[in-house]
C-alpha cells in the first residue's frame, strides 16, 4: 500500500482533476493521502503500528482478543482501529456481534510529493 502527503488543499485539486478528467491517476498512486507528515505521524504511531502487527500475525478474532493480544484496554485499542480504519490500513468485518480486525497490506510505501 503506497501512502502520499499532500496539503488538504492539494489533494482538493487532484480530487477535482480526476473528476474533471484533466487528470488520470496512475496505477502507483498513492492510495491513502495525508494532509502532513505530523498527521501521519500521528496515525502511524509506534503503538498503531504494534496493533497492526499482532493483527497481521495473530489475526485475532475480535478487538477484545487484540486488546488482550496488546496488554491494552479494549476502547483504546477501539480508538485506535477506528483511526486507522478512516485511512485504509485496517477493516473491521462484523462477525456475529463482535468486529474482526483484518490489515489491508503487508506493507506501507510513503510517498512525499
Amino acid at each position: 500500500m503506497k501512502i502520499g502527503i499532500k496539503t488538504v488543499a492539494e489533494q482538493r485539486q487532484r480530487a477535482l482533476e480526476i473528476a474533471a478528467g484533466t487528470l488520470q491517476p496512475a496505477p502507483d498512486d498513492p492510495k491513502i493521502w495525508f494532509p502532513s507528515a505530523a498527521a501521519m505521524a500521528r496515525v502511524m504511531s509506534d503503538e498503531n503500528l504494534a496493533l497492526l502487527k499482532i493483527i497481521r500475525e495473530q489475526q485475532p478474532a475480535s478487538v477484545s482478543a487484540l486488546a488482550k493480544a496488546a496488554g491494552k484496554h479494549a476502547p483504546n485499542v477501539s480508538r485506535s482501529l477506528v483511526a486507522l480504519e478512516q485511512f485504509g490500513l485496517v477493516r473491521l468485518v462484523q462477525k456475529g456481534r463482535t468486529k474482526k480486525p483484518e490489515a489491508t497490506a503487508d506493507a506501507v510505501l510513503v510517498s512525499f510529493a
